[in-house]
This record gives structure tokens, sequence and C-alpha cells, in this order.
């Protein structure tokens, strides 16, 4: 079993920041991505930023120079800083992880439960 829990979400005016995390924990053999993806009302899920071990960064085009993604692949963590944040930003953000179970061959998607981030104008 996998799970990703994550935490931080909450409540910011228009130019604020929030800072979200995300621990993956169970039987882990490794994981290749970590990312974030975000779900507005009434939209669809669409990718924030994904960190790939060892690789570089992606951001959706929407939050480049005001999000940044990190992980630490030591304790199976990936982090999200939102600055400068908009109305728009307002979503469920779900924690995304490609891993590979103990004593499994293949890499999963997994997904934690989702955080409420509302901003207000």
């Amino acid at each position: 079993q996998v799970q990703l829990v994550e935490s931080g979400g909450g409540l910011v005016q228009a130019g604020g920041s929030l800072r979200l995390s995300c621990a993956a924990s169970g039987n882990i053999g490794s994981i290749s991505v970590m990312g974030w993806h975000r779900q507005a009302p009434g939209k669809q899920r669409d990718m924030v930023a994904t960190v790939p071990s060892g690789g570089n960064t992606n951001y959706a085009d929407s939050v480049k120079g005001r999000f940044t993604i990190s992980r630490d692949s030591a304790k199976n963590v990936v982090y999200l800083q939102m600055n400068s944040l908009k109305p728009e930003d307002t979503a469920v953000y779900y924690c995304y992880g490609l891993i590979r179970g103990r004593f499994r061959y293949n890499y999963e998607a997994y997904w934690g439960q989702g955080t409420q981030v509302t901003v207000s104008s």
C-alpha cells in the first residue's frame, strides 16, 4: 500500500502565499516523478508542476514565476511554494506520484486526497 497525504491548503488573500506539502508513505520501492495537479469547480484536473528524480522541473504556464516545486527524495516529500496567489488559483490541489511499490516491477500513478486552496480577491 502506498499513500500520499497533502497538507497546507487554506484561505488566503490575493497576493499572498501558501506552501503545500505531500508525503508519500508505505511500501515504496522508488519514486520517479512527484508533482501537483489542481481542479477548479466545473473544470478538468490540470498539471501545475512536476519534478522528476534527478531531472528538470516543469510548470504550467499559468504558474511560472509564481510557484516553485521542490522535493526531498530522502523523505519522499514534495512541496509547492505558491506566491503572488490569484483568485484563479482557487482549486483543489492534488499531490501526484509515479511510484514503484516494493517488490513490484512497474510504476503506478498515485494521488493524494486533495487539499483546498481558496484565494479571495
